[in-house]
């Protein structure tokens, strides 16, 4: 790997701060910056950004910025610093757009078959009863997760960083952690497409938000093949 360029190490700095800087915050407060469901009353327009510097622990955090810190320098230099941010931050506006759609066709389904005053109370209850460790039982339940759930991170925007490495560099081997053995940039990026895609259909690993992955990915190629029409180089 080369050296780090800027726009990696500047998100890098951030993303470090905002996650060690929020850590005494209460968690009521340190929340306001995740992304809610836009009916929620917990959302707040400036979530769309936000959330993408917000992580849920360590290891969410670690991971995303070491995908970014060996992998985003190659993609800014072949894109340049100002085209390499719009790729970041529409990749992450992009995870939010797909995961919120997903959850629109959810919540619409799910309120069809329910009372008013159902609905009424989960929505002015329900975030309580999450911070408590408990939920209500099938669709309330499934309705509060929507309503007063939420999302954050910057593995859509990193998700969009990895599809536009493995569409300009495809053939580039990388090292995988685990097992530790080398891989075609893009089998690893189909490997990760095809997990992510049975995962949010099955409902595989819940608690993470595979569509918003795909939402980035899916952001990420558009701009490197059909934006940009850029082509491999490697």
């Amino acid at each position: 790997m080369g050296r780090i360029t800027d726009a990696v190490k500047n998100l890098l700095i951030i993303n470090v701060i905002v996650f060690f800087g929020t850590q005494a915050l209460p968690e009521r407060i340190k929340s306001m910056g995740n992304m809610y469901f836009p009916l929620s009353e917990n959302f707040q327009p400036y979530q769309i950004l936000t959330n993408m510097f917000m992580h849920a622990d360590f290891q969410h955090l670690l991971f995303n910025m070491m995908t970014l810190f060996f992998l985003g320098p190659l993609v800014e230099q072949a894109l340049g610093t100002k085209r390499f941010l719009q790729l970041y931050f529409l990749s992450g506006l992009g995870a939010v757009v797909l995961h919120m759609g997903i959850k629109w066709f959810e919540y619409q389904g799910i309120i069809a078959g329910l009372d008013p005053s159902e609905i009424s109370a989960v929505a002015n209850e329900g975030l309580s009863i999450l911070n408590s460790g408990r939920n209500y039982r099938g669709e309330l339940g499934e309705l509060n997760y929507i309503l007063n759930g939420s999302i954050l991170g910057a593995s859509g925007a990193v998700y969009g960083v990895l599809i536009a490495f493995a569409t300009l560099f495809p053939n580039m081997k990388l090292m995988l952690l685990f097992p530790p053995i080398p891989i075609k940039a893009k089998y690893l990026a189909a490997g990760l497409i095809a997990l992510g895609l049975f995962s949010g259909v099955t409902g595989f690993q819940q608690g993470v938000a595979h569509w918003g992955h795909l939402g980035g990915a899916i952001v990420g190629f558009i701009m490197i093949r059909f934006i940009w029409k850029l082509q491999s180089l490697r």
